[in-house]
């Protein structure tokens, strides 16, 4: 595992650090230290904008190669980035689904013709993506995916397109994204993991309706996505490859992009810590013990990613990739605990609908779900159990 910095990675450290203090304010000062988990639903425009002045300075997509558009940043200095964008309170990124996964992907399977379509409007943030995996009967088993993809001959002047119809829920940030990346069935008797293909389907097209799902915290920043004979702009790998690029999309999930859910967390940690000694909390030494093992479960999830990201071999997966979610899951619903409980009782009172929340009542409540997305902390277990460490398959009823 790489912890040090190079003389050259701390010049780069301060040519971040320099560009941030001189672009993160004045018309982009209120949107410091927002839109984090269960926050995602504010300042979306003033967002969207900091995006593309990010893409400006060039710093979106760093850990691309130079010929897809990005710096071809060395780990050391993606983790510099991130270090210094949550030092300097850089709100949560609009653009992360198509710069941390559909863009890798895309870089890695698509052909040059599909990498010069799509790869230049995430790095300049003009475009965003959203992810169609889920569906109401394959969320943690994925392989059970019933929408279709049936290929239509008389679309594209006579080429072909494929026509995507079924549904998908659960997809963050749908009702903003201009284009979603969507396994569907595409050979229609095929089971679980075999016939399935990867498509990139527009959003804002006939065919293609999202419903907003209301949470909690009153907000809807994650959707429920109709497909109804939805045409997919383009298929990535060949028809019944899905899976195989699907799982290699996730490897990326699990990739640098953690170390960006790390800054937002590491921004939640501080502001509850400020709390913690305004308020006095910091006093009781029992919160005064958990603010401790929030601090060092966090330390521990950041060398655990630079340990992953560390492994070039490429012959095998490391087997920590598969802690991972586990790991950062059940710590943020903790600390999601931890800050009602330093805030006071008075947290958890709030005057009457439409509640305004404030961001860590916010995040509370949206850490409920952490534990469920992306895979069940239940699913989790058994994916270590199963593959990390070679236990026999669960039995099936």
């Amino acid at each position: 595992m790489r912890l040090k910095f190079s003389e050259a990675d701390e010049k780069f450290r301060a040519e971040i650090a320099a560009w941030l203090k001189e672009n993160l304010g004045g018309e982009f000062e209120k949107i410091r230290f927002r839109g984090g988990p269960g926050d995602e639903h504010m300042y979306s425009s003033e967002r969207l904008a900091w995006e593309k002045k990010l893409a400006e300075g060039g710093w979106t997509c760093i850990g691309w190669p130079l010929e897809a558009g990005g710096r071809g940043a060395s780990i050391e200095q993606q983790v510099i980035f991130h270090e210094e964008y949550a030092r300097a309170g850089g709100p949560g990124r609009m653009g992360h689904i198509g710069e941390g996964l559909a863009g890798p992907t895309i870089n890695a399977f698509g052909t040059e013709e599909q990498k010069k379509k799509y790869l230049p409007a995430i790095v300049s943030g003009s475009e965003l993506w959203c992810q169609g995996y889920s569906e109401p009967s394959a969320g943690s088993d994925m392989a059970n995916v019933k929408t279709k993809a049936v290929w239509d001959e008389s679309l594209a002047d006579g080429a072909g397109r494929w026509k995507i119809s079924g549904q998908k829920v659960w997809t963050s940030l749908a009702h903003e994204a201009d284009w979603c990346f969507v396994i569907a069935r595409s050979e229609p008797e095929s089971k679980r993991h075999k016939g399935l293909g990867f498509f990139l389907v527009k959003m804002d097209q006939p065919g293609v309706e999202v419903r907003p799902i209301e949470q909690l915290t009153g907000t809807s920043e994650f959707n429920e996505v109709f497909f109804d004979d939805a045409v997919a702009e383009d298929i990535i790998g060949a028809p019944g490859e899905g899976w195989k690029v699907a799982m290699a999309l996730l490897g990326f999930e699990r990739g640098v992009s953690t170390l960006g859910q790390q800054m937002l967390f590491q921004n939640e940690l501080s502001q509850i810590i400020a709390i913690a000694k305004e308020n006095g909390a910091s006093r009781d030494p029992v919160l005064r013990q958990r603010i401790a093992e929030a601090h060092t479960g966090l330390r521990l999830m950041r060398y655990n990613a630079m340990r992953m990201l560390s492994d070039t071999s490429g012959d095998s997966v490391d087997k920590s990739v598969l802690v991972y979610k586990l790991h950062w899951a059940s710590w943020h619903r903790n600390l999601g605990k931890l800050a009602m409980d330093v805030l006071g009782p008075e947290s958890e009172i709030c005057e009457q609908a439409p509640y305004d929340l404030t961001r860590l009542q916010s995040m509370y409540l949206f850490t409920r779900s952490d534990t469920i997305y992306g895979g069940t902390n239940q699913i989790q277990r058994n994916i270590i159990a199963e593959r990390g460490l070679g236990m026999p398959r669960e039995a099936k009823g």
